[in-house]
């Protein structure tokens, strides 16, 4: 689908988004960018951070790349701490970086469990604390998104802990969104659908095409549509929204296509 025409809407605006190399974080960059933002791209990755920051003209546009570890404290203050003294503060935040790692619990050690809730739950809550701080100093109305999931409401066999943190992320933006809302920041939350490509959580063919079978739009995710929902929640379009969690799954988390029946079709 196209991207949305947003006029000046976000031009100049500084934004801040995490596991910036991944699909989707890819796709947000690129519509922030056309729309005249001012990123600060985030992700572990320094090779593949280096070649979309070039690839959208980030330093020759006053933005910042910053290589983060989301596992460790000490990184997102580093983060935190270089945007604050580039930009004093962003004007949105966005909480894209993920795990979606695959294994039955009772095969999950202790570590793994561990590192999917550092990076799905505790950096969220860092990154927004962080910078939900240099909003109010700067007495800044900012937008802070969280990249939810369709799974924080639907359970998924062999993905347990990621289907809790993503229901706990959820939690997480209402109790920032009661308690920032003072302050004019609206925080909320944007469930993309199914989009296969992931590097970190590669998948197998025949899971693509089983997953895609069964959306009810009937087609994975696209470039525009996560990036069009989370622009407007962070336009003037929205002003009277937080707290909210917008699914743009195609359907995929209400409910399965499948028909336990000779008949396949109505009418």
């Amino acid at each position: 689908m196209p991207g949305l025409e947003w006029g000046d809407e976000f031009h100049g605006r500084k934004v801040v988004l995490t596991g910036a190399c991944g699909v989707f974080g890819h796709w947000i960059a690129k519509s922030f960018a056309e729309a005249g933002a001012r990123l600060c791209l985030s992700d572990q990755r320094g090779d593949a951070l280096a070649a979309l920051a070039g690839s959208l003209g980030v330093i020759a546009d006053g933005g910042i790349v910053h290589v983060t570890n989301l596992s460790d404290s000490a990184s997102i203050d580093d983060l935190v701490a270089k945007v604050a003294e580039s930009w004093g503060a962003p004007d949105i935040v966005v909480n894209n970086a993920g795990v979606y790692p695959s294994g039955f619990l009772i095969d999950i050690d202790a570590a793994e469990w561990d590192r999917i809730f550092d990076v799905n739950l505790r950096a969220p809550f860092l990154v927004s604390r962080g910078f939900a701080k240099l909003m109010i100093a700067g007495k800044v109305a900012g937008n802070i998104i969280n990249i939810s999931s369709g799974a924080a409401r639907r359970m998924r066999r062999t993905v347990v802990p990621y289907c809790t943190s993503k229901t706990a992320l959820d939690r997480l933006t209402k109790g920032f969104a009661i308690e920032l809302a003072e302050f004019g920041i609206r925080v909320n939350a944007v469930e993309p659908g199914f989009a296969p490509g992931s590097t970190a959580s590669p998948l197998t063919a025949a899971h693509v095409e089983a997953t895609t079978a069964g959306i009810p739009i009937g087609r994975a995710s696209e470039p525009e549509d996560a990036s069009n929902a989370i622009m407007f929640l962070c336009s003037g379009k929205a002003s009277y929204v937080t707290g909210a969690t917008l699914s743009v799954d195609g359907g995929n988390s209400i409910g399965s296509l499948m028909v336990y029946q000779h008949k396949k079709s109505p009418g």
